[in-house]
């Protein structure tokens, strides 16, 4: 299965979800362009203990020797090949999504390489699928998510299910995964579907 995949990773609580989407794309096969925002390294050595000193050598650590490729780009560095419209990709996904990089996006600043990948999406009419995780909301919040939204932008906000009774943390995980992989119409077996009482086997 191939395919060419830009993933945004920002400071929002839940880290682990951009982590298990890059694990199960590089699993399935494709090239994934990874950025991290600053608050996003912050974020992934807080709750994954990452040692944000030695960058490449978690990213090589955790995305390393799998059967698709990944390529790491500096947040600074706006010349990215995934700054351009002229690079082909399937589309993007920022997950978790902090809310100052929802709004960056939904005003267009591209003040750094996510938030300008994210623009190219938006006009190049590529999928962009953002994983929002904060609460409460505010009335700016919704606001921005609501202008995203009606330019056909996928809002799948960070929300666990309890019907399929996970039985550990990282099934949690892969049920939202596995709902990101399903607005990204890639097939997956992460969690089990509504009528399916059958045991889904992970990747």
């Amino acid at each position: 299965m191939s395919g060419n995949w830009v993933i945004g990773i920002t400071g929002a609580s839940g880290a682990v979800y951009g982590v298990r989407l890059i694990q199960v794309l590089l699993d399935l096969g494709m090239q994934v362009h990874v950025i991290i925002t600053e608050a996003g390294w912050r974020v992934l050595h807080d709750e994954l203990d990452w040692q944000v000193t030695k960058r490449k050598e978690m990213l090589q650590q955790h995305f390393g020797n799998r059967l698709g490729a990944y390529e790491f780009h500096p947040i600074a560095n706006i010349g990215a090949s995934v700054a351009s419209g002229s690079f082909r990709t399937k589309g993007m996904v920022v997950i978790p999504c902090s809310m100052g990089t929802l709004s960056g996006i939904a005003h267009g600043s591209s003040d750094n390489l996510l938030e300008r990948a994210a623009d190219v999406m938006l006009k190049e009419g590529r999928k962009l699928i953002l994983v929002p995780r904060e609460t409460p909301l505010h009335a700016i919040h919704l606001e921005n998510m609501l202008t995203l939204s009606k330019m056909g932008v996928r809002m799948l906000p960070a929300m666990p299910a309890f019907y399929n009774r996970p039985r550990s943390l990282e099934e949690m995980v892969d049920f939202l995964v596995g709902k990101v992989l399903d607005s990204m119409e890639i097939e997956h077996s992460l969690y089990r579907r509504w009528g399916e009482d059958h045991e889904q086997p992970r990747p």
